[in-house]
């Protein structure tokens, strides 16, 4: 149980602000790096399938993180794991913009990854603690700076690179708001924990329930959804007759004003409720990505916008409303598992990509052709996804009703 009762709206206002700030950061190395992708691959020789390995080792640095601060949460608290994120973003980029090989761009965006998480393992169980009595809501507009900070990094790439400034000028435009993120630290009061109840070793045993191992699974297929599929616009969206990058700026633009407007949505449905019309929705709209081109485009991306906007915090949310025993921890490895997936597929992804440009070119496509031809190749086979959390969710949210039936009713008696 934490004790925030001593932190006043003030002091809580700047933890929120500074929280957001720091996902801001974490957000636009996803935005930037998707856009400057295919200029890795070319300064540094690279195939698809290498492309998918660094990109991979930022989502493993993230359940790294996560792990690692969800134990130690209890124990160590958010002012040490958030101060974590801050020196290993500043050194992950700056390591980044030197880097001159791929082993060099692994590990920067290993540290990368690791700073990413250990933004998540601190700022989610703060939000929870500082506005226990409305999680979901709170974490929903939290989680809005994701897709606004990926907005902020899209637009920011497609800009400089229509300038001709180069990959390096545009990780280092990240070095700022992670300064300012980090002074903000400076004079932070945090919530205080009560000792006597908190425990990482209750919360452990606590995620062996069928719920959490259902939202572990789940997330691993959530983010897939999302991330699997944003991560590799500017190569599987580049036929679709829409800059990639545009497009990019677009689906987070409306995932940010949906989330930020998500409180009404969420008490309204219930969060089981928002999971299900998320993948519903989220399937429509990569298949809709998979058949259209031009303006249509357009309409595939704002739907398929629409379904992923709640899926990551609502996961989060309901960890934190229907399994609070979990702590920290819960959310920590939820949130994990979700970047964790988004590593495993990431290789496999780019070798999607480099099978269906194969494909393409061996019939004879010219090179813009081939753009046209693998990216709906690429994004058929992401639409399976969803679709797997149509039928998961659409159980669970029979499950928890009668759940929440049962619970009323003996209340009532």
């Amino acid at each position: 149980m934490t004790i925030s009762e001593h932190l006043t709206e003030a002091q809580k206002t700047r933890l929120f602000l500074l929280s957001c700030i720091a996902l801001t950061v974490t957000a636009m190395t996803f935005g930037i790096r998707a856009g400057i992708l295919g200029q890795l691959g070319v300064d540094f020789g690279l195939t698809n399938t290498q492309l998918g390995y660094i990109t991979a080792m930022a989502f493993w640095g993230f359940p790294l993180a996560t792990i690692f601060g969800g134990l130690l949460y209890n124990a160590i608290g958010a002012r040490i794991l958030i101060s974590l994120a801050c020196v290993c973003h500043i050194a992950g980029l700056v390591l980044t913009i030197i880097a001159d090989s791929f082993w060099g761009l692994m590990l920067s965006s290993l540290l990368v990854g690791f700073a990413n998480g250990s933004v998540e393992a601190g700022c989610n169980p703060v939000i929870s603690e500082c506005y226990d009595k409305n999680k979901t809501t709170m974490l929903n507009k939290f989680h809005v700076w994701f897709p606004a900070g990926i907005v902020i990094g899209a637009l920011i790439s497609f800009a400089m690179s229509n300038v001709g400034l180069g990959w390096q000028l545009q990780i280092a435009v990240m070095l700022l708001p992670t300064a300012v993120y980090g002074f903000m630290l400076l004079g932070a009061v945090f919530p205080k924990h009560d000792a006597a109840i908190v425990s990482t070793s209750n919360n452990f045993k606590s995620m062996f329930t069928p719920v959490f191992l259902f939202l572990f699974v789940c997330m691993t297929i959530t983010a897939q959804t999302e991330l699997g599929t944003t991560q590799w616009a500017d190569k599987i969206l580049a036929g679709s007759g829409v800059h990639p990058m545009v497009t990019l700026a677009l689906i987070f633009g409306i995932m940010a004003i949906g989330r930020f407007f998500a409180g009404p949505l969420v008490h309204k449905f219930n969060p089981t409720g928002v999971l299900l019309y998320s993948a519903v929705v989220s399937t429509i709209g990569l298949f809709m990505l998979s058949q259209f081109s031009g303006p249509l485009a357009i309409v595939a991306a704002v739907v398929f916008a629409l379904g992923v906007t709640y899926f990551w915090p609502t996961m989060i949310g309901c960890v934190a409303e229907y399994l609070p025993q979990t702590g920290a921890l819960g959310m920590s490895i939820v949130g994990g598992a979700g970047m964790a997936s988004v590593a495993v597929w990431a290789p496999i992804v780019g070798g999607w990509v480099d099978a269906a440009n194969a494909d393409a070119a061996a019939a004879g496509a010219s090179a813009e052709e081939i753009a046209a031809m693998a990216g709906p190749m690429v994004l058929q086979n992401l639409t399976l996804f969803p679709v797997v959390l149509i039928v998961a969710f659409g159980g669970f949210y029979v499950y928890m009703k009668k759940r929440n039936s049962a619970s009323s009713e003996a209340n009532a008696a």
